[in-house]
């Protein structure tokens, strides 16, 4: 435990040192650059700020399968700011004679972070896929005792047990019974992680005080964003 807490530690401090240096050059080229006042300060925060955001967007959307590629550009573009300033304050650069170009780019900095900010927020977050467990037929298909007798099983007829005398059981000719095609296997229901049964049964709640009727499954399953074959498992919980 206390190792464990030192390596979180050490994390930490090294996070904030690296945090301050990288805040500190920041303001030094924005100050050399013409801002002056609380704008030079402001100029750190901006830039750290969309740096933070797109990688936290970047990896919801990488946790939920979609492609990042709006957030990687944006991280890539806070990070060529950030990294610039701490390698032109060391040294390379005269921040006495700071060239119009880097002055350019420093006032329209705001301008950038804005609208990358702006496209952060408003990008729509995903559905998550929630997690399926083992389906019944598996569970089913595992545990013998939980096998489907004869009498389930369609297209077969059970035969009586022979007697304790030899007389021969005769046969019963047997047709297999097939299902019409029209009229489709029903689709076993899958069990639903904690946290989605208590969001079905919310909504089902939420639903019945407003209007004074059980909720419908599938409107149910439409508002969770679910694909319709999970109607059967959300009508479970119901």
């Amino acid at each position: 435990m206390r190792a464990h807490l030192v390596r979180v530690d050490a994390v930490i401090i090294q996070a904030v040192i690296a945090g301050a240096l990288s805040f500190s050059h920041l303001h030094d080229l924005a100050s050399a650059a013409g801002q002056g006042g609380w704008k030079a300060w402001a100029y750190p925060v901006s830039v750290d700020l969309l740096l933070v955001a797109a990688w936290r967007r970047m990896r919801g959307q990488q946790r939920a399968g979609q492609v990042a590629g709006g957030p990687r550009l944006w991280f890539l573009v806070a990070l060529a700011a950030s990294l610039g300033a701490n390698v032109a304050t060391a040294g390379l650069l005269d921040l006495d004679h700071v060239p119009a170009s880097l002055r350019v780019v420093v006032a329209g900095w705001p301008a950038i972070a804005f609208f990358g900010g702006t496209l952060l927020a408003h990008t729509p977050h995903g559905p998550e896929t929630p997690a399926v467990t083992d389906s019944p037929a598996t569970d089913a298909s595992a545990d013998p005792e939980a096998a489907p007798t004869a009498a389930e099983m369609p297209g077969r007829v059970s035969l009586p047990a022979p007697s304790s005398d030899l007389e021969p059981v005769p046969e019963i000719a047997t047709e297999p019974v097939t299902t019409p095609a029209s009229v489709p296997a029903p689709v076993p229901a899958v069990a639903l992680p904690p946290a989605l049964v208590d969001r079905v049964r919310a909504l089902a709640d939420e639903h019945r005080s407003t209007t004074g009727r059980p909720a419908d499954p599938d409107t149910v399953r439409a508002r969770l964003g679910l694909p319709p074959s999970m109607t059967a498992s959300v009508a479970a919980h119901l």
